[in-house]
């Protein structure tokens, strides 16, 4: 009776208890709850200073996209396109596709990104970019988490970990992963953040986030599973009130009523026009496809999600911008990615998010301008230089930073490495990177560790 009694409590304290019982949601990155009087460690928290974006749509390009195909033309190099270089057996590599001007700044896009192209207004593309390794598995936890060689907490993470969350029903950190990157979960872990601001992987599908509706046949005896269960969680917390990870899989239990509600909703398009639906490039109905991730990202931010991260790109399949054997399929590719890429900032534009989202469009690395032979149809890994470019809040649009030699083999000046590029993320955010530090093995740690220097050429 007691046990009963004390449920009731618990119940009536709460209002709803915010749980899932045997189903899957006891995922870290279901955390985002600030409902909690006790704690709240994802309530909104108070940046450094006035911040110009509110949120960040982080789009990752599995694979190390060629900035010579893409974003940054080089016509030498194709000029010489299958001749040997004067030093070691290497022959010239120019690029299959023709760049052209686009907008008013004239910022020059391959034939790849025509739709992209046609926001060159909004973009500040950077050709200076700079990474720390040249292997996938490096390279992309270092453009993740500012360390190619230990495991460290993503930024999306360090972002949750800084500034809490918006919306109590969903997470503050949220990956729209159908494949696996390069690195793979650790992409959007927390390491030794506590692990509440690890990210919340979707599989876009029919059912994004599996277990997302109730298992008992009413809502009552459900409260009444979940009130035992919270019963029992207080009772093992009592006397390890400060081990993280335990805390962290209790508050999950707290947060999955609340995502039962506003998950489905998020990822429900039926109600998006026609003409929004062929914005994106999306047939109605669709629940794959870079366009849906692209619009459920836009809806998630527009409920309150912090960080939301947008991957293309499966490691398992070969389906990534990995092209060491063939670079037609550029083309493949760059469709499923540039109208929807497009058309989320068309959209953003128009719905006024545009002004405190920031939109990041990154990569591992680039592709080297050489070839071992002619005839040769593929390109090797290149961290010296490569692009990437920045949409929205805070940034510049229509113009280009930095730039690569001739070949876009090196940086030839303005140089932006990987540390400068999350510094910058962190900065727009209204957060000094040399100050957001964890606490960890007896030293502070932060995101750019002991590197990295705000771009501030780029900002507004």
């Amino acid at each position: 009776m007691w046990i009963k009694q004390e449920l009731k409590m618990n119940s009536n304290r709460r209002n709803v208890i915010r749980s899932l019982a045997g189903g899957g949601l006891i995922l870290p990155g279901l955390l985002s709850e600030m409902m909690a009087v006790e704690d709240k460690p994802l309530a909104p928290q108070k940046p450094h200073f006035a911040p110009k974006a509110k949120r960040v749509i982080f789009l990752f390009m599995t694979g190390g996209v060629s900035h010579v195909d893409t974003f940054d033309p080089k016509p030498f190099l194709n000029k010489n396109h299958d001749k040997p270089k004067t030093k070691g057996r290497r022959y010239y590599k120019g690029s299959g596709w023709d760049f052209k001007k686009y907008g008013q700044c004239g910022t020059e896009f391959s034939d790849l990104f025509p739709h992209i192209g046609g926001m060159a207004d909004d973009i500040c593309m950077i050709r200076s970019m700079q990474n720390i390794n040249g292997d996938h598995f490096g390279a992309t936890i270092g453009l993740h988490t500012g360390s190619d060689t230990f495991k460290r907490p993503s930024i999306g993470s360090w972002v949750s970990y800084g500034l809490g969350t918006y919306n109590a029903n969903l997470p503050s950190f949220m990956v729209i992963s159908p494949g696996l990157p390069y690195a793979g979960g650790q992409v959007w872990g927390s390491d030794f953040l506590p692990v509440l601001h690890q990210g919340t992987r979707i599989i876009p599908g029919a059912e994004p986030i599996a277990n997302m509706h109730r298992r008992t046949p009413t809502d009552s005896q459900q409260r009444d599973e979940l009130g035992l269960l919270e019963f029992f969680n207080n009772q093992h917390l009592h006397g390890r009130e400060n081990d993280s990870n335990l805390r962290a899989r209790i508050k999950s239990f707290e947060t999955a009523a609340g995502m039962q509600t506003a998950a489905p909703e998020a990822f429900d398009l039926s109600k998006e026009t026609d003409a929004t639906h062929d914005l994106y490039g999306l047939k109605r109905g669709d629940t794959k496809g870079f366009g849906w991730q692209c619009m459920v990202g836009r809806r998630l931010i527009e409920r309150g999600v912090r960080f939301v991260e947008l991957i293309d790109g499966d490691t398992r399949i070969d389906y990534n911008w990995d092209a060491h054997a063939n670079m037609s399929n550029y083309n493949k590719l760059a469709r499923n990615v540039d109208q929807p890429i497009a058309g989320m900032l068309k959209d953003l534009k128009d719905r006024g998010l545009m002004e405190d989202t920031l939109v990041v469009f990154a990569t591992e690395f680039g592709r080297g301008p050489f070839q071992p032979n002619p005839g040769v149809s593929g390109r090797g890994h290149h961290a010296r230089v490569f692009s990437s470019w920045l949409a929205g809040a805070g940034i510049k649009g229509g113009m280009v930073h930095g730039a690569s030699d001739e070949l876009g083999e090196q940086v030839a000046n303005d140089v932006v490495t990987i540390h400068d590029f999350q510094a910058t993320i962190l900065h727009l955010l209204g957060m000094d990177h040399e100050r957001l530090t964890y606490r960890h093995a007896g030293r502070n740690f932060r995101l750019t560790d002991v590197h990295g220097h705000v771009v501030k050429d780029i900002l507004t």
